[in-house]
C-alpha cells in the first residue's frame, strides 16, 4: 500500500546484497559445493538468475538439501514474486505472507536482482507497523520514531500527538448531544429511554474496534476482495446483534414491564452489530483507496460516525414504536 509518510520505509531500507546465486544450468551439487565456507545474510533461499543477473526464480535452503543432487537449479527453482527497491515495507511483507516466502527478492526496473528482504527484516517490518497502528488507532497522528515511545516523550508533545483526533471526538459527542435533544420529548415522556443509550453507545464501539482491530492491517496484508470481506463481517455483526439482541430483549421487558422499549432496545443492538462492524471495515478501506495508512484516524473517526448512527437508529425505531 502506498504512503506519503516515511519516504525511507522501503524494501531497499531491509536490502542485503549478501544472498547466494546460481544459474539455472548449474546443478544441486555444484550450488551446494559453492556454499561451502560462504558466509550470507540471508540462508533461506537461492536465487536463480540468467548472464544478466535477471531474476528466473529461487530455490528454498530446504529443497536444496533435499532434492536429487544431479538435478539442475532450472528444474528444481520455482518462480517467486519480487519487489523493486522503492517498494513499500509493508507491502513486502504483505507479499511474504501471501506467497509463503521466507525472504523476498529485491529487483530493479529490468528485473536484475539486487538482493532479497530476509525473515529477519520480515519480523522487523510487521513489528513496526503493529507498533504504528496501535499508535494510530488510539488517535496518536505523530509519525515518527518518538511516537513509538510515546511514554517517553515530553507531556505537551504527547498532547499534541493525541490532541487532534480527540478534537475529532469533541465535535462528534456536540453532534451526537444534538441528535439527543432532537428527541428530548420522548425522553421527557419516557426517562427509561436514556438508560440504555450509554450502554447501544458502548456495545456499537466494542463491536466496532473489534472489526478495525481485523481489518486495519488485514485490508493491508489481504488479498481479497472488499466485497467478499464486507460480506464477511456484515454476516458476523448481524450474528453478534442477534445474540445480543436476544439476551437484552428479556431483560429489559422483565425491568420495566414495556414490550415496546425491548423491542426498541434489541432491535437497536442488531442494527448497530450490522453498521458497526461495515463502517469499521469500510472507513480503513477507504482510507486505503485514499492512498492513506487504513489505522490513520480509523478508530476515533469510526466511533464518531458510529455513535451518531446508533444513536439515530435508537431514537428511529423509539420514534416508530412510540408514535413520536
Amino acid at each position: 500500500m502506498a504512503r506519503t509518510k516515511h519516504h525511507r520505509e522501503d524494501a531497499a531500507q531491509h536490502l542485503t546484497a549478501a544472498v547466494h546465486r546460481a544459474a539455472p544450468t548449474d546443478s544441486i551439487a555444484a550450488v551446494r559445493q559453492a556454499l561451502a565456507g560462504r558466509e550470507l545474510d540471508d540462508t533461506e533461499i537461492v536465487c536463480v538468475v540468467d548472464e544478466n543477473d535477471k531474476l528466473l526464480g529461487v530455490l528454498s535452503f530446504v529443497d536444496l538439501f533435499r532434492l536429487p543432487p544431479e538435478m539442475a537449479m532450472r528444474e528444481a527453482m520455482r518462480t517467486s514474486p519480487a519487489v523493486l527497491a522503492s517498494e513499500d515495507q509493508e507491502k513486502v511483507a504483505s507479499i511474504a505472507l501471501h506467497f509463503s516466502l521466507n525472504s523476498v527478492p529485491v529487483v530493479d526496473n529490468g528485473r536484475r536482482l539486487l538482493g532479497v528482504v530476509p525473515a529477519k527484516a520480515l519480523l522487523h517490518i510487521l513489528r513496526h507497523e503493529h507498533i504504528e497502528d496501535i499508535h494510530r488507532l488510539a488517535g496518536i497522528t505523530r509519525e515518527t520514531s518518538m511516537a513509538r515511545r510515546a511514554l517517553d516523550t515530553p507531556p505537551m508533545r504527547r498532547a499534541r500527538d493525541r490532541l487532534p483526533w480527540l478534537i475529532v471526538g469533541l465535535v462528534g459527542s456536540m453532534l451526537a448531544t444534538f441528535v439527543m435533544s432532537r428527541f428530548e420529548a420522548a425522553l421527557n415522556e419516557k426517562l427509561a429511554l436514556a438508560f440504555f443509550v450509554p450502554g447501544l453507545v458502548y456495545l456499537a464501539d466494542a463491536i466496532g474496534t473489534q472489526t478495525e482491530a481485523v481489518a486495519v492491517r488485514g485490508i493491508s496484508l489481504s488479498h481479497i476482495g472488499i466485497a467478499r470481506l464486507l460480506a464477511g463481517e456484515l454476516r458476523t455483526g448481524l450474528i453478534i446483534g442477534v445474540v445480543l439482541g436476544g439476551l437484552t430483549f428479556p431483560a429489559v421487558w422483565l425491568t420495566f414491564h414495556d414490550l415496546q422499549l425491548a423491542f426498541a432496545v434489541s432491535i437497536a443492538l442488531f442494527v448497530a452489530g450490522g453498521l458497526a462492524t461495515s463502517i469499521g471495515l469500510i472507513l480503513p478501506w477507504l482510507l486505503t483507496k485514499l492512498k492513506r495508512d487504513p489505522a490513520f484516524g480509523s478508530g476515533p473517526l469510526a466511533t464518531v460516525i458510529q455513535d451518531v448512527l446508533t444513536l439515530l437508529t435508537y431514537f428511529a425505531i423509539v420514534s416508530f414504536l412510540y408514535g413520536h
